[in-house]
């Protein structure tokens, strides 16, 4: 499970040093795909499994369905961390999600997110509120 914010930097060749309690997640390989949110999403090998075969599962047939996969798909971009645990972050999701040299790398349970941080600071303002209200929603009862 992904869990913190942290605020590392890209380097002049686009590369993110993975803060090192994430490192060992991503050990054997890292996917990055484009999250909703115009942010990048690294996912464990084995959580872009998952969720790729959900998407198996789901109705070809439906133009929604077609469109979410070759979107996910086309961008989808896999490695292995080096040995000082950093990951290229590709130029088409860098522009993607308007990353530059500073970043914000937050968990999100079963992935982490890479942000702008002006994108990332007007989110997380926004939702605040939101926040507070859903509890009732996510958690009945509770």
């Amino acid at each position: 499970m992904f869990f913190g914010n942290f605020t590392p930097k890209l380097d002049d060749k686009g590369r993110l040093i993975l803060p090192a309690k994430f490192r060992d997640d991503f050990s054997e390989g890292v996917v990055m795909v484009k999250g909703q949110e115009r942010c990048v999403n690294l996912l464990t090998m084995a959580e872009f499994e998952a969720v790729a075969s959900r998407l198996r599962e789901a109705s070809m047939t439906n133009k929604s369905t077609r469109d979410y996969v070759r979107v996910l798909f086309a961008a989808a971009y896999d490695q292995v961390p080096d040995k000082q645990g950093r990951v290229s972050v590709p130029a088409h999701l860098r522009e993607y999600a308007s990353l530059d040299r500073d970043v914000v790398v937050n968990g999100a349970m079963d992935r982490v997110e890479i942000w702008a941080p002006d994108a990332w600071s007007s989110y997380s303002a926004e939702q605040e509120q939101k926040f507070a209200e859903l509890s009732d929603e996510v958690f009945p009862g509770i």
